[in-house]
């Protein structure tokens, strides 16, 4: 177990695509109950870094540390695991199941974790309600709006008090009013849990929002401003 501040840390964090080094040896600490956004020009290998310290995309080199576990060196059923358990992921197009039914989404980590779906539905609609569209909690995505979409794909990174989460370009595909009150929300409950938000943005009105700054440029971190 290691000791330190940070919930999540990189530490001479190294991804490569074949030939390509998109993450150069980044040493990166989030502290619990910090927001951040990341920033830099498209291809500086911003969101890669966040599916890095994810667990998503193995590093080949350097360490990821969650919760003083090593994430890294995990086999891939275990970090799925720990993602579903402890971390909350939004993507810009939101990812939901379009089979399944916006509460039903949303209530899918729950379940997996073994919640009674009686409770899963429960705590799913706050969620959803939170976010403004519990009206539209038994509505499959396919008939409901984008920005709607990615309030539910919200509603389900939160829904079971992630200790971490990490968004990419969450409002990315919305208008500006709709991505204000997501990213409002977002600040609002992960800072009401006590969770660190990571969110990965190239607008400057959402980086705001939010209190420390970090900047990649060539895989690498070129600033870091911390409030």
């Amino acid at each position: 177990m290691r000791p330190g501040p940070a919930v999540l840390e990189a530490r001479g964090l190294t991804v490569r695509y074949g030939e390509t080094t998109a993450v150069d040896s980044v040493d990166l600490a989030v502290a619990p109950g910090s927001r951040t956004a990341v920033m830099g020009p498209s291809g500086s290998g911003k969101s890669t870094l966040v599916h890095a310290l994810a667990g998503v995309v193995r590093p080949a080199a350097g360490e990821i540390w969650f919760e003083d576990e090593r994430l890294d060196a995990l086999g891939e059923a275990e970090r799925s695991r720990r993602r579903l358990a402890r971390m909350g992921m939004v993507f810009q197009l939101g990812d939901l199941v379009p089979e399944l039914t916006l509460v039903e989404n949303v209530m899918l980590p729950l379940q997996v974790l073994g919640v009674r779906a009686r409770q899963a539905r429960e705590r799913a609609l706050e969620m959803l309600d939170a976010l403004g569209v519990a009206d539209l909690a038994d509505r499959r995505t396919g008939a409901v709006s984008g920005g709607q979409v990615q309030r539910a794909a919200v509603a389900r990174a939160l829904v079971h008090d992630p200790a971490v989460v990490l968004a990419d370009e969450p409002t990315g595909a919305l208008d500006s009013l709709t991505a204000e009150q997501v990213l409002d929300t977002m600040v609002s409950v992960t800072t009401a849990a006590g969770a660190a938000l990571v969110v990965v943005t190239h607008d400057h009105v959402v980086a705001s929002h939010l209190d420390d700054l970090v900047v990649v440029r060539d895989g690498r971190v070129a600033e870091r401003v911390v409030a």
